[in-house]
C-alpha cells in the first residue's frame, strides 16, 4: 500500500507539473474563489464588530418615581439579577441622575435656574439593563407583567420602562444579525458550488490531455482507484498552491485595510488577520484541498464511466 501511495503521489506530481499552463489556470481560478471566501470572512468580521458596537449601545432602562426609597429599588435589582437573560445592571441614584442632567445641560441657563428654584429633586433613580442578546429584551420587559415577578408594591415605584421606545431599534438589530448570518452562509455555499464546477471543468482539460496515459493504464489492468489517484493528487496540489497564494495576497491587503479603513469599518483587519492567521490558514488550506480533490474525483469518475 505504501508503494502504491508513493507511486500515485509521484504520478500526481508529474501530472501537475506536466500540465503547465492548465495547472496555473486551475490555481488562478481557485485562488479567485478562495480570495472571495476570505474576503467574505473579513466582511463578516467587520460586520460582527459593528454589530457588537451597536449591541453595546442598546439597552433598557427602568425609571423609578421621584422619592422612591432605595431599599425597594434594591429589591427590584436583586430580583432582576436572577434572570439568566441579563448581562449587567447599572444603578443610578436620583442625585446622580440630577448631577448628570445638570452636566448635560450645563449651557442651558434657564433650565438650570428652574431646577434651582425647585424645593426637591424632580428626577428619580433608574436601573440600566443590558441583556446577553438583543432578542432577550422583550422577555425582560414582559417579566414586569407577571404578578409574581416582583415583591408586592414594587411595581408602584416604577415610573416607566423605555423598552417600547427602543423596540424598533432592538428588532431591527436582531433582524440584521440573523440576516447577516444567513447571507454569509448562502454566499459561501454558492461560491463553493461555483468553484467545484469551474475546477471540475478545468480538471477535465488535464484529464483530456492525459487520455493516452489513462488508456495505457487501463490496458495494463490498473483499477479505477489507481487511475483516479494521480488526478486527485493533482487537484489537491492545485488547492494547496491556491490557498498559499491567497494567504500571501491578503498580507499586503490586510495591512492597507488596517492602516486606512479601521475607523470606517470599526476593526483593524490587519490585527484581526495576524491574531487569526492560523485559523484562516487552516480554513483556506482545507477549503483548497477539499475543493480540488472533490472536483478531480468527480471529473475522473465521469471520464472513467464513459
Amino acid at each position: 500500500m505504501l508503494i502504491h501511495a508513493k507511486r500515485i503521489i509521484r504520478s500526481g506530481w508529474h501530472s501537475f507539473i506536466r500540465s503547465g499552463f492548465t495547472s496555473i489556470a486551475s490555481i488562478l481560478i481557485m485562488t479567485i474563489t478562495l480570495f472571495v471566501i476570505t474576503s467574505l470572512i473579513f466582511v463578516q468580521a467587520s460586520l460582527n464588530a459593528s454589530l457588537s458596537d451597536i449591541k453595546e449601545k442598546v439597552d433598557v432602562t427602568i425609571y423609578f418615581v421621584p422619592g422612591a426609597d432605595e431599599p425597594s429599588i434594591k429589591k427590584v435589582e436583586e430580583s432582576l439579577v436572577k434572570l439568566p437573560e441579563i448581562k449587567s445592571i447599572t444603578y443610578t441614584s436620583a442625585l446622580e441622575a440630577l448631577s448628570n442632567f445638570k452636566d448635560k445641560h450645563s449651557n442651558d441657563y434657564l433650565t438650570l435656574q428652574a431646577l434651582d428654584e425647585l424645593s426637591e429633586n424632580p428626577l428619580g433613580a433608574s436601573l440600566n439593563i443590558k441583556a446577553n442578546d438583543p432578542s432577550q429584551y422583550e422577555s425582560i420587559a414582559k417579566y414586569f407583567e407577571n404578578d409574581n415577578a416582583l415583591s408586592k408594591g414594587a411595581l408602584t415605584i416604577i415610573d416607566k420602562i423605555d423598552y417600547h421606545q427602543n423596540k424598533m431599534v432592538i428588532d431591527r438589530l436582531t433582524s440584521i444579525i440573523n440576516g447577516a448570518k444567513s447571507l454569509g452562509f448562502a454566499v459561501s455555499l454558492v461560491l463553493i458550488i461555483i468553484s467545484i464546477i469551474i475546477t471540475f471543468n478545468t480538471i477535465r482539460l488535464i484529464i483530456y490531455m492525459s487520455k493516452d496515459e489513462i488508456s495505457v493504464m487501463k490496458l495494463v489492468g490498473a483499477g479505477h482507484k489507481y487511475v483516479q489517484g494521480p488526478f486527485i493528487v493533482s487537484g489537491m496540489l492545485v488547492g494547496i498552491c491556491a490557498s498559499l497564494l491567497t494567504i500571501l495576497l491578503f498580507i499586503p491587503i490586510s495591512i492597507w485595510l488596517g492602516n486606512h479603513m479601521t475607523d470606517f469599518i470599526g476593526i483593524n483587519l490587519y490585527q484581526y488577520y495576524k491574531s487569526n492567521f492560523l485559523q484562516l490558514f487552516v480554513i483556506m488550506l482545507g477549503s483548497g484541498v477539499l475543493l480540488g480533490s472533490i472536483s478531480s474525483f468527480f471529473a475522473i469518475s465521469r471520464y472513467l464511466r464513459k
